[in-house]
C-alpha cells in the first residue's frame, strides 16, 4: 500500500482529501501545520507528498527545499497544492523540485488522477530512456543524441543516467557527488561543475545557452527539457 504524506491547514480540505484517497487504496499520513514537516518524512517514509504552499507556520517552498536537499528523501514525489495561480509563482514552484502543481480550487478526481500519474512514472526504470532527442541504453552503457553514438566516460554516463531518469528534480552537488560518485570518493563538489559542463557540451545544441541540462542558482542542477522540439524515436 502506498503511503501518502498529507500537509493541508484547511481541516475540511484535509479530510476530504484523506477520505478520497483512502478510498483509492492509499494510507494517508499527515498534518494540518507545517511544523515538523521534514521529521514527518524521515518518520513515516512517505511514497508521495501532498503539500500546500500556505501553511500558517511554515512556507510549504520552505519545506520542498529542505526535503530536496536532504540526500534521503531527495527523490521523494512532491505535490503542490495552492491558491497562488500565477506563471510566476508555479515556475518558482516547480524549479524547486516540485513534481507537480494544483491550484486551489480543483476537482478531488483530478488530484487523485495525478497522484496515481506519479506512482506510475515511479515504477521500476527501464533500461532504455528516450528524451528530447537522446536515448541511453543501461543495458549496453551506450548514449545516442539524435540516433548517432556519443561518446561519454563512465562517470558522465552515470551522471547524464541519474538526471534523465529523475527529470525536474533539483539535486544539489553534494546529493550528486553522493550518489554518482558514491561515498569513497576523492573529489570536491566543484567537479560536479566540470562533469556538467562536459556534458553540456555533448548534449547541448548550443552549451551556453541550455535547453536540457539547468543551473538552479542557489540549489544545483536538474535535467528538464526546455523549448526543445519533439524528436521522433
Amino acid at each position: 500500500m502506498k503511503k501518502i504524506l498529507l500537509i493541508e491547514d484547511d481541516a475540511d480540505l484535509y479530510s476530504l482529501l484523506q477520505y478520497n484517497l483512502e478510498k483509492e487504496g492509499f494510507k494517508v499520513f499527515g498534518s494540518q501545520t507545517g511544523r515538523g514537516a521534514l521529521d514527518l518524512c524521515r518518520t513515516i517514509k512517505p511514497d508521495l507528498v501532498i503539500l500546500d504552499i500556505m501553511l500558517p507556520d511554515s512556507d510549504g517552498l520552505d519545506i520542498c527545499k529542505a526535503i530536496r536537499a536532504d540526500s534521503d528523501l531527495a527523490s521523494l514525489p512532491v505535490i503542490f497544492l495552492t491558491a497562488r495561480a500565477s506563471e510566476t509563482d508555479r515556475i518558482v514552484g516547480l524549479e524547486l523540485g516540485a513534481n507537480d502543481y494544483i491550484v486551489k480550487p480543483f476537482f478531488v478526481r483530478e488530484l487523485v488522477a495525478r497522484v496515481k500519474l506519479q506512482f506510475r512514472t515511479q515504477q521500476e526504470p527501464a533500461n532504455l530512456i528516450r528524451v528530447a532527442g537522446i536515448e541511453l541504453d543501461r543495458n549496453s552503457c551506450r548514449v545516442k543524441l539524435r540516433g548517432q553514438p556519443l561518446q561519454l566516460t563512465a562517470t558522465e554516463f552515470r551522471l547524464l543516467d541519474f538526471l534523465m531518469s529523475r527529470q525536474g528534480v533539483v539535486f544539489s552537488r553534494e546529493q550528486l557527488l553522493n550518489s554518482v560518485w558514491g561515498n569513497d570518493r576523492a573529489v570536491t563538489d566543484r567537479a560536479v561543475d566540470v562533469y556538467v559542463l562536459r556534458l553540456r557540451q555533448k548534449v547541448e545544441e548550443d552549451p551556453s545557452a541550455p535547453k536540457l541540462i539547468h543551473s538552479v542558482r542557489g540549489f544545483g542542477y536538474t535535467f528538464e527539457p526546455r523549448n526543445v522540439e519533439a524528436v521522433a524515436s
